[in-house]
Order: structure tokens, then C-alpha cells, then sequence
């Protein structure tokens, strides 16, 4: 099988998606090629199947929950900014609603509406759709010609790479479009798994696994240096620690060596040491007779009692009355302090995002276009940028996918 296109997307993810409908404005003959039955199926696992389409906030917002080269994605965000973004879906008849911290999901919780509206757009817009992987790119005097698939061979002078990245590799997103990207002359910068729970050198956390923590603030530290310090929510596990603000901060940590790092949790962030303090001593009054592990469920979760004597050394049967204030302090400094060291990772298809990618000064940051084969392009988690928790990775995918997708129709 052999057919002729002015343009071929290859992956049909939240990017390629998007790219497949700005191109397809153009009525141009463009073509979507995706090794999956369907498209867009690590988007119905995306924000634990509610899909966190983008953040509602100005675009310096964005730049600035996007540590990895995000001037690299000025004219891609210029062309589709976030508020392209929620026209688009509202357009696509997906009504959306904007939750903590700016976050936007769809107002019924289901991934699979923003999938559907998506595969419509791709539809609507005359783009055809073909099941089928593919093996190599077929290039000719530093220009692409087309490429090789399962299925056969499809020609166009216009190629666009939007593999994802190789976190969730069940969902396609399994690291071979790097390699494509290789073929092609294109340096790949080492992939780290991002936005990805923490192992813990300290076995505290397996004794209160299941355990979530809510409106406490999670700080990461490099020696000294403060890297992230967020309110929110976590999770204590088998393994170490996970939840949001893990994720985000697990982002700032991927790069460092582990062990000159820390993650401090502050557990009553709304009481200053001195209101805290005067809690303990009301509590310890009111209950003086009472053993302290009966008192501090109180003030902490009951899982986290033990690990807090323990730490301070404490004796579990030790009486309210004869708490010394040696050991009130030292409880007091663990609850406003409690600390972990991060010890590694869990594995890179766990991992929310991939860091790493095709380098950005291979690529032309005003169309997407590669700097080492005419008419080859990327977009989407391939590329060497990614965000925070918090939907900025998703509009990455939707403002380089639009903006390459223009061109391709171009």
C-alpha cells in the first residue's frame, strides 16, 4: 500500500490531534497515522481520567510553571494560548469548569469527553485516519520524503513527529519516536521521568502507607537552596511518597544528586509556632492524665502517632503531666519539620511526563520545523520542554500541535 499526502502526522495523541485539525483547516490532503485502535488514549488516563485540559491563567504564569526551555514556546503559545485552548473545546460543545489552582476540566469529570471532541475536530476538519506504526522516515538530500509503516509506504513532503514522550507506553507513548528523531540526525536529550512520585531512604512512610495529607506544604530543598514550597495535598506509600505536590515537586529534584537533597512537610502550615505551641499545652492539659499517644491523635492523623514518638523519642505510655518541655519542643519542631530524604524515583513509565526529548536548538521554535531535515516537524512531549502538574503540560501538546499543524497545511 503507497499513497500520496501533502501532509502526515505521526501520532495521534493530544499534539498530533490538534495538529491533524489546524492542518486540516487548510484543506489540504493530510493524513494521521496512529499505532493505536484509537486516538487519544493516554489522554482518558490524563488527571486520573478527568483530564486536566490547561491552567486559566495569563500566559507568564504559564512560562513560569514550565522550567524546561520555555522561551522556546513563546510563538507556539502566541499562536494558541491557553485561552485558544478553552474556545476550542467550548466550540467542540465540551463544557469546561475551573477548579484549585486554576486547573480546567471538563465540567462532567470525563477524560473521554475531551477525547471524543478532539477525534470530532480531527473528523470535521477531513483528515483521514489510518491504524499503523511506523518503522523508518524516508529522507532524500536533507528533505523528508515520507515515511515507512506496518501498513506500507506514505509519501508527503511534510512529516510532523508528535510520538509522546515514553511514560505510559500501554498508551503508545512508548519512547520510539525518539529514535525516529535519531534516524533524522536530531540530538535527543537524556529522558528522566517528571512529575513522578518520590522514594524515600526512611521506611516511616510504609508504616503509614494509604495515608493522605491535606492542607499541609511540602518544601524540597537542594542543600540549602529552596527548589519548591507548596500548600496542598500528598500521599504517604509502600515506597515513599506521592500525590500532587510530590509530583510537582519531583519536577524541580530531576536532575540533582538525591542525596544533597530534602523534603520537609509542614504539618499545621496555618499555625505559627506559638499558637501551635499553645494547642499542645491546652491539649496536654486537658488531657494530663491520659497516655500522649491517646493526646496527639488531636492534633495529627492517629498513622502518624507512632512515627512521631519514635522520632522524638518519646515513650508511648508517657502522661500528659510528665511531657518535659525538652520533648514538647522536639514534637513541636518534628510537626512543623518532618522530614524525608528522597532516594530515587519510581520508574520512568510511571512518570506523568517525560523530561528530555529532541533538542530545541535542532528546532525552528516560530513553525515547529526541524533545522537538520526540510519539512520534518515535532511537536508535543518529543520536544525537550515540560510543566508542572497543573494542565501546562497538555497546552504544550496544544500549542505546538496547532502551531506545526499550521504549517503542514501551509
Amino acid at each position: 500500500m503507497s499513497a500520496r499526502f501533502d501532509g502526515i502526522i505521526v501520532g495521534g495523541g493530544a499534539a498530533g490531534m490538534m495538529a491533524a485539525y489546524a492542518a486540516g483547516q487548510s484543506g489540504k490532503k493530510i493524513l494521521l497515522l496512529e499505532q493505536n485502535d484509537r486516538l487519544g488514549k493516554k489522554l482518558l488516563i490524563t488527571g486520573k481520567g478527568r483530564c486536566n485540559v490547561t491552567n486559566h491563567s495569563s500566559m507568564e504564569e504559564h512560562f513560569a510553571h514550565i522550567p524546561v526551555n520555555p522561551k522556546f514556546l513563546y510563538a507556539a503559545y502566541h499562536t494558541f494560548s491557553p485561552e485558544d485552548t478553552l474556545s476550542f473545546f467550548e466550540a467542540q460543545g465540551v463544557s469546561l469548569k475551573t477548579e484549585r489552582g486554576k486547573r480546567v476540566f471538563p465540567v462532567s469529570d470525563r477524560a473521554k469527553d475531551i477525547a471524543d471532541a478532539m477525534v470530532r475536530a480531527v473528523k470535521g476538519a477531513g483528515v483521514l485516519v489510518q491504524t499503523a506504526k511506523v518503522r523508518h522516515l524516508l529522507i532524500e538530500d536533507q528533505a523528508i520524503r515520507g515515511v515507512e509503516t506496518d501498513q506500507g509506504i506514505f509519501y508527503g513532503e511534510k512529516v510532523l513527529l508528535c510520538c509522546g514522550g515514553k511514560s505510559y507506553p500501554l498508551t503508545g507513548s512508548d519512547g520510539s519516536g525518539y529514535q525516529l528523531a535519531k534516524e533524522a540526525g536530531h540530538t535527543v536529550v537524556p529522558l528522566v521521568p517528571s512529575l513522578i512520585p518520590i522514594l524515600t531512604e526512611e521506611s516511616d512512610p510504609k508504616e503509614m502507607q494509604g495515608l493522605s495529607l491535606r492542607n499541609v506544604t511540602l518544601t524540597a530543598k537542594h542543600k540549602k537552596k529552596v527548589l519548591f514550597s507548596e500548600l496542598g495535598e500528598m500521599l504517604f506509600t509502600h515506597f515513599g511518597v506521592s500525590g500532587p505536590l510530590v509530583l510537582s515537586a519531583s519536577a524541580h529534584l530531576k536532575r540533582l544528586p538525591l542525596e544533597e537533597c530534602v523534603l520537609q512537610i509542614d504539618l499545621k502550615p496555618g499555625l505559627s509556632e506559638e499558637k501551635l505551641n499553645a494547642r499542645m499545652l491546652r491539649d496536654l492539659e486537658e488531657n494530663k492524665n491520659k497516655n500522649i499517644d491517646h493526646i496527639l491523635p488531636l492534633l495529627l492523623p492517629r498513622k502518624m502517632v507512632p512515627v512521631m514518638l519514635r522520632r522524638c523519642g518519646i515513650p508511648f505510655d508517657t502522661k500528659g503531666n510528665a511531657l518535659t518541655r525538652e520533648e514538647r519542643m522536639a514534637l513541636l519542631k518534628t510537626i512543623k519539620c518532618f522530614s524525608l530524604t528522597p532516594s530515587g524515583f519510581r520508574p520512568i513509565e510511571e512518570a506523568i511526563v517525560t523530561s528530555g526529548g529532541v533538542s530545541v536548538k535542532e528546532i525552528d521554535p516560530r513553525s515547529m520545523e526541524s533545522k537538520r531535515v526540510r519539512g520534518l516537524y515535532f511537536a508535543g512531549e518529543m520536544i525537550d520542554v515540560d510543566g508542572y502538574t497543573g494542565g501546562f503540560n497538555l497546552q504544550i501538546a496544544f500549542s505546538t500541535g496547532y502551531l506545526a499543524g499550521k504549517h503542514l497545511g501551509e
